[in-house]
């Protein structure tokens, strides 16, 4: 287990102190060390004041993931989603946090164009959620703007292999590194990343040997999502994980079925209010 010390220090903005410090970039790229990591990293996606709440004193890293447009809005990718929507969705993350290192999606044409491009968007992003990291899809293309960012005082978590927001190039959410052009994509890309300055690189979606030669090829800690269990840690969608959907990736473990508790609770909700079993006095405000 990680063990934390109470932050006894105030100041302006938290008069009150916080239960623990908040984990850091740096605390996390260094659980990684001559090219072999400790206890691995635990990281969930988190979209909502309340799940970050509950998630966070679990986990090393929050991430609020454009993931979000399938599981909060319903849409077929994550292509639509906006940076005001990462925003509003990043800053209730970080106000429901005070333990976990909140890294935001930089969504699809938010960054791409060129270093400048990436810096404005990630700026706002830093700015109006107040968190601590960001994360970009793409290899040895976007290794230049990375490069850029961290410079700037920016940290970068990478995204190779199995990158969403490519779907349409890629043809489908289809497994990385079947065959060796592939194979030494991913490898390159994840080099190249490494190399760039990123802090942390998830791989998705990927063969798992090349995944595990991935993680060893670089110095930063990998985190994997369909991946290999020799990543230096592992991430999946919160809402997956517990269950909330019935049609989930192969790489997800159901680790509970909310799902069927929720349908269990609100079906003896309607029967007590369909036979006026509720409210009971209890629930209302009587005259004194």
């Amino acid at each position: 287990m990680s063990k934390y010390t109470l932050d006894t220090k105030t100041d302006r903005a938290h008069p009150t102190p916080r239960p623990m410090k908040r984990l850091t970039v740096p605390a996390i790229r260094d659980r990684k060390t001559d090219g072999k990591s400790g206890e691995p990293l635990v990281m969930l996606t988190a979209y909502t004041i309340r799940m970050a709440q509950i998630l966070d004193p679990h986990c090393d890293m929050l991430l609020v993931g454009d993931s979000l447009g399938q599981v909060i809005y319903g849409l077929d990718s994550t292509i639509p989603v906006t940076l005001d929507m990462m925003c509003a969705h990043g800053a209730a993350v970080v106000r429901g946090s005070y333990h976990s290192l909140v890294i935001i999606d930089m969504p699809f044409g938010s960054y791409e164009a060129s270093p400048e491009h990436a810096i404005r968007s990630a700026t706002r992003v830093m700015k109006e959620t107040g968190a601590a990291a960001i994360k970009m899809e793409g290899g040895e293309a976007m290794a230049e703007t990375v490069n850029f960012l961290t410079n700037r005082g920016i940290p970068v978590m990478g995204h190779v292999g199995l990158t969403p927001q490519a779907v349409n190039v890629l043809g489908g959410h289809k497994v990385q590194g079947r065959d060796e052009a592939t194979a030494e994509k991913v490898l390159a890309d994840a080099r190249a990343i490494d190399e760039a300055g990123a802090f942390s690189i998830v791989i998705e979606g990927v063969l798992e040997p090349i995944a595990r030669e991935a993680t060893r090829a670089v110095s930063c800690p990998t985190i994997g999502i369909g991946a290999s269990v020799e990543c230096d840690g592992q991430v999946l969608v919160a809402e997956d994980m517990l269950g909330l959907f019935d049609r989930v990736p192969r790489f997800v473990r159901k680790f509970d079925h909310i799902a069927e508790r929720i349908d269990a609770a609100v079906a003896d909700y309607a029967q007590a209010v369909r036979s006026r079993a509720f409210p009971e006095p209890e629930q209302t405000y009587q005259p004194k």
